[in-house]
């Protein structure tokens, strides 16, 4: 006999394992690698024994969370499936602690957290998505775009104090840069001679390139006050850096703090000594803009 609030607990638990059992069953039917389907479909039947293990001590039945359910594959359709579940796994560690104390009256919470710790270890090496194959090359458009766009936009702004021709120079620069980013991953990923496409992995480095050169230089299009323009530009960074760096550290199980410091050290750092060379440069030309 359990008491109430530990029937509390295994009612919670037992709500958990039965959402992630259909969060599992249906991101497998969406699976076009038999290994990984099958991998998903048997981590979803575990989930569900363990629904009825649970229910053998509340002798009830519980709705899945149906929020969570379209949260999490909304999520992995839309962004990969291994950052989808890796998402969703990173709140298992309130449901580890739950078991380690359902374990000193419920024997079985033992075997449930061994199992969930193994669907962890499965997962890290589950699947081979094309989008973190050639995450190294978004990696590199990026990086490259947020130092030299950040750099270049600061310089620009002091030394023409024109949003429209900061934005058309940006721009110039940005796309130029970009193709010159792609034709260089193209050719890079052709000499290692591995599995990855050059093509696809110079599209991936073009791609992610312009994608931020516009986001960093629309508050130039939208605004007339150039200094206005350069913090919204710097904001702007910042969130991509944000943004990219927790996709990373989800998807890869690196540091998110130290990633998105040195990233944002390094942008930033750039864009300061630039605005500081177009002073200089400014001053030594005798240019009034």
């Amino acid at each position: 006999m359990i008491d109430a609030k530990t029937k509390r607990t295994i009612l919670t638990a037992q709500r958990n394992e039965i959402t992630e059992h259909i969060i599992y069953e249906k991101l497998s039917r969406t699976m076009k690698d038999s290994h990984n389907r099958e991998i998903l479909e048997r981590i979803s039947r575990e989930e569900r024994e363990h629904y009825e293990l649970w229910k053998e001590y509340t002798q009830d039945d519980v709705e899945p969370d149906t929020f969570r359910i379209w949260k999490y594959y909304l999520i992995s359709r839309a962004l990969g499936i291994t950052f989808g579940i890796k998402l969703m796994e990173r709140g298992e560690e309130q449901a580890q602690a739950a078991y380690a104390v359902l374990s000193q009256s419920v024997p079985a919470a033992k075997t449930i957290a061994h199992d969930e710790e193994e669907h962890e270890k499965q997962l890290i090496d589950l699947l081979d998505e094309e989008r973190l194959q050639y995450i190294g090359a978004v990696v590199r458009g990026l990086n490259d775009a947020l130092v030299e766009l950040t750099g270049a936009l600061s310089g620009l702004t002091l030394a023409f104090r024109n949003t429209r021709l900061i934005a058309m120079a940006g721009l110039i620069t940005g796309i130029a840069a970009s193709l010159s980013m792609a034709g260089s991953e193209y050719l890079a990923t052709k000499s290692e001679e591995g599995v990855k496409n050059p093509l696809r992995a110079s599209a991936y480095t073009g791609f992610a390139y312009i994608l931020t050169v516009f986001f960093l230089i629309f508050p130039y299009l939208l605004f007339t006050n150039v200094y206005f323009c350069l913090g919204f530009m710097i904001v702007n960074a910042l969130v991509v850096i944000l943004i990219f760096t927790f996709y990373i550290s989800v998807a890869k199980d690196i540091s998110f703090r130290e990633r998105f410091l040195e990233m944002a050290l390094i942008s930033l750092g750039i864009a300061a000594l630039s605005f500081g060379i177009g002073f200089l440069i400014k001053t030594f030309l005798g240019i009034d803009a």
